[in-house]
């Protein structure tokens, strides 16, 4: 066996390893799909802020806990327009990640994903509660820097059973997340940065790296 043959074989090795310890099924495009979502989410939610709030109001409590009517109008629409972006996010992530999955022979529940799932779905359960606790005490200026920051955790600790890419994801929107903790003025404007572009950006370079390279070799 020449030294070629042996690196080409503890490449494929390698490979094997990765595939029973790592879900890299992952499609790039499902953050792309999340990302423009996510965007079109954000646009939609400033314009209901912008009309339904005075200038100047508190960006903190939506003017929420004081009988005003309109403000909790207000959060209603901010909760459905959360959960329908939630949902257009989910079933696009499912959609391509299967279709990649069933390309490359990868199951879309095999081991490696239910670790993936289990180490997402712990801090995104607790983050999800926390955020209608902010909704239900009437502080929902801190949802948005809420979210990024326990989703920024998930991706970080899901990130070793998937693609290293992820690993950035998160710690970007962790940055992003407390930096708008800080700046409440525009916790929407990073919620934006965080859940759209980052997503398009990391998700267009997952593609670009494994999907489209894998489709050109084949």
């Amino acid at each position: 066996m020449t030294p070629n043959d042996q690196l080409k074989e503890l490449a494929r090795i390698r490979g094997l390893m990765d595939r029973s310890t790592r879900f890299l099924s992952l499609s790039g495009l499902s953050g792309v799909v999340a990302g423009v979502v996510a965007l079109a989410g954000a646009t939609l939610a400033r314009y209901h802020i912008t009309q339904s709030l005075a200038p100047g109001a508190d960006v903190l409590t939506y003017g929420t806990g004081r009988g005003y009517d309109q403000a909790d109008e207000l959060l209603l629409t901010l909760i459905a327009d959360a959960a329908l972006v939630l949902v257009l996010a989910l079933l696009g992530a499912f959609w391509f990640t299967w279709r990649r999955g069933h390309r490359t022979g990868q199951h879309l529940w095999d081991a490696s994903a239910r670790r993936l799932m289990i180490n997402m779905l712990v801090p995104l359960g607790v983050g999800g509660v926390f955020s209608l606790a902010l909704f239900y005490y009437g502080l929902p200026g801190l949802v948005a820097p809420a979210t990024l920051v326990f989703y920024g955790l998930a991706l970080f600790s899901a990130s070793k059973y998937t693609l290293d890419e992820i690993r950035w994801l998160g710690a970007s929107e962790l940055v992003l997340g407390v930096v708008a903790l800080f700046w409440l003025d525009a916790a929407l404007l990073f919620w934006a940065l965080g859940f759209g572009v980052l997503h398009i950006f990391y998700g267009g370079l997952m593609y670009l790296r494994y999907e489209r390279v894998s489709k050109e070799s084949a």
